[in-house]
């Protein structure tokens, strides 16, 4: 899990580990919260490779990027890590936007 606080900002992502599955859905989870409660909030999701190239990260299975996407509380979708990516680290990036405060979470994936 990523945690990442300021004041009384707090987002969270939940994962089920560090090595997906290729071709198969990785689900994931990142909650905002503002003073305990859950926050309006904006996610932008990144892949990184390990050379610095940044990927865009598609909406469920849409053709949709996950940029500036609004959610309040809980936002849940998933990943498909194609067979080309198996064994190579890569980060999954989440910034994630509530009111002025940005948090950036870093989660190292390396896909089996």
């Amino acid at each position: 899990m990523g945690l990442a606080t300021v004041a009384a900002v707090t987002v969270l992502l939940t994962a089920p580990g560090h090595s997906p599955k290729t071709g198969a859905h990785w689900n994931y989870s990142v909650a905002a919260k503002s003073s305990g409660k859950p926050a309006a909030a904006h996610i932008t999701a990144q892949i990184v490779d390990p050379i610095g190239g940044v990927h865009q990260v598609d909406f469920g299975n849409t053709t949709k990027h996950l940029r500036n996407w609004p959610f309040k509380g809980t936002f849940h979708d998933f990943v498909i890590w194609p067979a080309d990516s198996r064994g190579i680290p890569l980060t999954f990036r989440l910034t994630v936007k509530v009111g002025n405060v940005k948090r950036v979470i870093s989660y190292p994936v390396t896909a089996r």
